[in-house]
Parts: C-alpha cells; structure tokens; sequence
C-alpha cells in the first residue's frame, strides 16, 4: 500500500430505501412519480427490490471487502399513517441490522433521505412549523427499536441541497407551484402551497430543528454510537474576476451549514463535483470539460477540497458519507475512485480527521426525476432480472478497504 490509513478507517458504499428497495408506496415521491405532468423520467416501481434482496446484497458487499454499509430507514413504511407505528416494518430493518453485523459491516443508518409520509404535507411538509416535533417522534421509535445494533446514525440527507437547486434551476420562494405539484396536492387534498417535499423547502431552520430535535431522540434510546448531518458539500471554483461571487455562493451552499452543525459527533460530507463560478454567477465548465452522465463535470479532487473545508469550518470529525460518479464506462469510475481516495489520504496525511469513505452508491439505483439511466453503481442490476453483476471498480475499492489503504 502506499498509504496506510488509519486502524478502525471505515470503507464503505451506501443506498437510499426509496431508491433500491420498491414499492414504497406511502411517501410523497410515489404519488409525484406517478401524478399527471410528473417531471419524474420514469417511476421507481419495484427499484433493485433491496427490501427482500438485502441478505444477499449484504453478503456481496462483505466479499466485495467492505467493513461498513449505510443505509436509509423509509419513514413511510415505518409510520405510514400518522401515529400509527410499524412493528412489522421495524422488525425488518433490525433483520438488516443484525444481517449487516454478521457480515462484518457496520450500520451506519440515515434516519430522512429525502422521502416523507403522504400524511405529513397536511401539516405542510418541511416547511411545517410541526415537522421537527413529527420528525423527532419518528427517530425516538426508531432508535428505539433499532439503537442498540446501530453504528452510527445520519438525522437527514443533504438539507442544504434545495438551496443548491434553488440556486441551479433560479427557484424563487414566490413562483407558482408547478402543475405536478399542484397535482400531488390535489391528490392529498391539501393546498397546492402546502405539499413541500424535502427538496422543496426553503426553510432551513425548520430542517435544522428538524436536526437537533433528532439528535437528541436518536440519542435517547440504547446503544452509544456516533449521531450527525450529511450536507451536499461542492467546491466552489472562481475564475478570474468571480471571486466574490463565489465566495457569496460558497457561504450561501457550503459554510452556512457547516457552521450550524458544529457540536455534532461528525459531519457527513457528500461531494461529486465542482462549480465553474464568474462575476456574473454560475457557468459551464470549459470547452471539452469531461462530463460524468449527470451532466457535471468529472473532476474527484473536489472531494480533498470539501473534506479540508469541512474539518476547518465545522471543527468536528468528517466521515465521507458519498462520493462517486455515473458513468456506463467503469474504466472512468476505477480512475475517479483512485483519485477521489487519494485525495482523502493527503488530508489524512495532512492531520484532517477523516474517520471513513463512503462510495454512492452500492447498486446502479433509481435516480429519482432521472430513473434508471443514471449508473453510479458499484454492483450492476439487470433491470428484467435483478440479477447482479458486481463491477471491476467495486474490486479496486475492496483491494483498497481489505488492505485498509490507497494501492
């Protein structure tokens, strides 16, 4: 190895419930999928069918050579009508629990990611004054029933990424709801204005009470183990005469954030990319810039860049909660996580407290408004089959975890 990371490093891939397990049928991006004028390409229906496949899944990644899997609890199935509590379905996630345990993979569950119960846009999504309280009661019964076979914990995905979109698309707060909008609300009976969706929302102290109100539930029930926040976290590059601009909109995306979090047992740092920014604001990358399937620009050093940003803004602990890149060409992934790993062991060389790496994602996965065309995954799934294939990059990232170390 050429560099020997640090004893109990965590080498790890990751999933999202709605986005691998099927048929969640419960929660608000079902119905978006499925409304007339759905922006959604196509509609997850049974996804990798993770919620009955999961033993296997876990068996694969534990030969693959990973030492931690984290994954998602989906509120809906846990809480599908307000108050009314699953025990079936938290029974299924402790099987996973233990399942992870005997395949040498530690737990690290996310709590929110992205999807909600249908039932709590009626007190206006997450732009709801109740949500934090509806929020903290959901993770109290969960950790509950699940704290004690828990590695560490994620309180919710990326909340400042509706500030990116916002940003992206120039959403505005006053801009009239879009027609599938107007539809899922129809659809719940509720005002077009109050069905906000996670990616929705504006309001970033509800999501941030939303957080500390979890962290403390979470922390209420058994076991000891570390409690944070993922954030969306970009490098943001000037060109010349952008400077300023970009500083405003690293502040508005990135340190915001970080600031407010500072005090929790880690942050999750989630980073695919970076940002092109001059005087005027945003803009594309350069002329005959490789781009990865989404669009952006492939370029796995941002990660080393928000990693550093993170560890000096935040001043807690950096686990790297996702990182990856989708591609069709796994040649272009093995480089990305070559590059991308080696960047976390120049911060750790450096003193950075980086405790894990996390790739995004496991499978080649539902991409929300993007369906299946999106393949970021280290595991193929025929789409007729849900046959898995595991892919080259999935082997190099495994060398690099069982040898606990960059090749």
């Amino acid at each position: 190895m050429a560099y020997q990371f640090p004893e109990g490093f965590w080498w790890g891939t990751a999933t999202a419930a709605h986005q691998v397990e099927g048929g969640n049928v419960y929660n608000d991006n079902w119905l978006m999928e499925h409304v007339p004028g759905t922006i959604f390409k196509e509609v997850s229906g049974d996804a990798v069918d993770h919620y009955h496949r999961y033993p296997e899944d876990l068996r694969m990644l534990k030969e693959v050579g990973f030492n931690m899997y984290r994954f998602s609890l989906e509120w809906s199935r846990i809480e599908p009508e307000e108050g009314e509590f699953s025990r079936a379905a938290l029974e299924h996630y402790r099987r996973m629990l233990i399942a992870c345990h005997e395949n040498g993979l530690i737990p690290m569950v996310t709590y929110h990611h992205f999807t909600s119960p249908r039932w709590l846009m009626r007190y206006g999504g997450w732009e709801g004054e109740k949500t934090p309280e509806l929020f903290a009661r959901f993770c109290e019964r969960a950790a509950r029933h699940l704290g004690d076979l828990t590695g560490a914990a994620c309180t919710l995905n990326e909340i400042n990424l509706p500030a990116m979109f916002s940003l992206l698309f120039r959403r505005e707060g006053g801009q009239a709801p879009d027609p599938a909008t107007v539809a899922a609300a129809q659809a719940l009976n509720v005002p077009p204005e109050q069905f906000k969706p996670f990616l929705q929302s504006q309001k970033r102290e509800v999501m941030l009470d939303a957080h500390r109100r979890a962290v403390e539930a979470i922390k209420s029930g058994p076991g000891s183990y570390p409690v944070g926040i993922t954030l969306a976290l970009t490098e943001i590059h000037a060109v010349e005469g952008g400077e300023a601009r970009a500083a405003e909109i690293d502040r508005a995306l990135n340190t915001v954030y970080l600031e407010a979090v500072r005090g929790d047992d880690f942050v999750g740092v989630q980073t695919y990319s970076r940002f092109w920014v001059g005087p005027e604001g945003l803009m594309r990358a350069p002329e005959g810039t490789e781009l990865t399937q989404m669009g952006y620009e492939f370029w796995p050093e941002a990660l080393e860049a928000t990693i550093r940003q993170a560890a000096a803004v935040a001043g807690i602990p950096v686990i790297v909660t996702e990182n990856g890149v989708a591609t069709d060409d796994d040649t272009r992934r093995v480089e990305f996580i070559q590059r991308a790993v080696a960047g976390v062991a120049r911060c750790l060389q450096d003193g950075v407290d980086v405790r894990g790496y996390t790739y995004w994602s496991a499978f080649d996965n539902f991409e929300w408004m993007m369906g299946y065309g999106m393949t970021f995954g280290l595991i193929g799934v025929d789409r007729e089959t849900q046959a898995r294939t595991v892919k080259p990059s999935a082997r190099v990232l495994g060398a690099m975890a069982r040898g606990n170390g960059v090749l």
